[in-house]
């Protein structure tokens, strides 16, 4: 059974009923959410693309990678070509996949799916009213201190540079 309890703009809340490992009947709060992409913007061989993004969840700003929601029918590919326009202000002529995984599957369902973007070309940004989000160039050996050294706190930001670092060496 499951019962709507929030319906925000970008996700539901549900209490689902279950049946245990047990057998005994449990009850969990679940974020049920579209899903959303996250890509690696690289530049050249040495710089890619981050972004400092305001979080107004925990009140401060992180440097990331741009990300953003799926949109209903928008194949994913083409959702990651519009939040990397719009957050960088970089238009890649390659999008290519480079992983997925749970942004947090203890109490979400959002899936995540990370590509890499290169051959880059400025356009400029194209925010949403309530963005405060900055481009930066990161040399990609100081992205990987920053991983190295826990300086990023940003889940997906971690788990991308991980799976690009984890399949470059």
């Amino acid at each position: 059974m499951h019962e709507v309890l929030l319906t925000a703009r970008k996700f539901t809340v549900e209490r689902r009923v279950i049946a245990g490992p047990d057998g005994r009947t449990l009850t969990r709060e679940v974020v049920v959410h579209p899903g959303a992409v996250v890509i690696l913007p690289i530049l050249d061989e040495r710089r890619i693309v981050m972004i400092r993004n305001f979080r107004h969840s925990v009140g401060e700003e992180l440097l990331e990678l741009p990300a953003g929601t799926c949109e209903p029918d928008e194949p994913i590919v083409e959702t990651a070509r519009r939040e990397l326009i719009e957050e960088t202000g970089y238009r890649a002529r390659s999008i290519n996949p480079l992983g997925e995984f749970y942004a947090s599957p203890g109490v979400m369902t959002e899936m995540m799916h990370a590509f890499v973007a290169t051959d880059l070309e400025a356009c400029g940004q194209s925010l949403e009213p309530d963005e405060r989000i900055v481009p930066e160039i990161v040399e990609l050996e100081s992205a990987r201190r920053m991983l190295s050294s826990a300086e990023l706190r940003d889940g997906k930001t971690i788990a991308t540079l991980g799976l690009y670092f984890a399949r470059m060496g």
